[in-house]
């Protein structure tokens, strides 16, 4: 079993769900396959608006965020500015193929957002933040300028739009809403999931898919 894990520097969820998610996984003897994925392209595609952009939920997020980092003994800290560019540290996850490798980037550069580092927004941040994870942090970074890295952080987020992915973080297990898993809230249904004691069945997907709308405020 493979996880698929959606997740954009920008999320402070998707930054509590990286530091839970492996020893899940581990629990089912699944994978995790990291997949950078640009939150802003998810909202674009869905015409809607992101927690960082409605002033009230703005501070509730990191408030929510915080309270499950002190549970869970996670260090959080806000990053020096929220929302800020991730392109370049989204792209330099995306070109690492070594998945060990992109898991000590991810988490260095996961560290320097959210766990009181200095951010990643910046070419020398990044570049730091490779180099602390064991890797060329300058050749890192000048790929990840690359086409070859731009063209490869867009396919993962074109893919995650055709397969429904609306936003950040999302587990997916396979195909279809039944494998689909939003937000840090819903580890306990995707562990009982992983655990076979899903209680979705196809024909209550089917049932809610097909209920019409009879009310827009659009």
């Amino acid at each position: 079993m493979t996880i698929d894990f959606h997740f954009d520097f920008l999320s402070p969820y998707a930054y509590i769900a990286w530091t839970q998610l492996h020893a899940l996984a581990a629990r089912h003897g699944a994978q995790v396959r990291a997949i950078p994925t640009l939150l802003a392209a998810l909202l674009a595609h869905g015409n809607t608006r992101g927690p960082a952009e409605i002033p009230a939920k703005r501070v509730y997020v990191f408030v929510d965020t915080l309270r499950s980092a002190r549970h869970l003994g996670v260090p959080l800290a806000p990053p020096p500015a929220h929302p800020f560019n991730p392109l370049l540290a989204l792209r330099a996850a995306a070109i690492v193929d070594d998945r060990d490798q992109q898991r000590r980037l991810i988490d260095h550069l996961y560290a320097a957002t959210w766990g009181g580092g200095g951010g990643c927004d910046t070419v020398e941040k990044v570049q730091a933040a490779a180099s602390a994870a064991g890797l060329d942090g300058a050749a890192l970074v000048q790929r990840a300028q690359s086409a070859e890295a731009k063209q490869r952080f867009k396919q993962h987020t074109d893919d995650a739009i055709a397969a429904g992915v609306f936003g950040v973080p999302t587990m997916r297990t396979g195909e279809g809403p039944a494998c689909f898993f939003f937000g840090f809230d819903a580890f306990g249904a995707l562990e009982r999931h992983l655990s076979g004691h899903e209680n979705i069945v196809d024909d209550d997907i089917l049932r809610w898919q097909q209920l019409p709308a009879t009310s827009s405020r659009l």
